[in-house]
């Protein structure tokens, strides 16, 4: 899950929208299984899952061309 999470966060450094995106349900399936096996809370799995979708969504929505 950790992995995942820092590949996502890199995708996302370097602006690689379509592999953010295409890692996403990855990265979401896996907090998903911590939580189910009480690695994760609840609320701290959401938090995670929130942050990294506002990450990406502000990501995409950057106008092209502008750094």
């Amino acid at each position: 899950m950790r992995g995942l999470i820092k590949d996502l966060r890199n995708f996302i450094a370097q602006e690689k929208l379509k592999e953010a995106q295409k890692l996403l349900p990855q990265v979401f399936k896996a907090i998903d299984k911590a939580t189910k096996g009480g690695v994760l809370k609840a609320n701290t799995a959401s938090r995670k899952k929130s942050r990294l979708t506002k990450t990406i969504n502000r990501l995409s929505k950057k106008p092209e061309g502008k750094n």
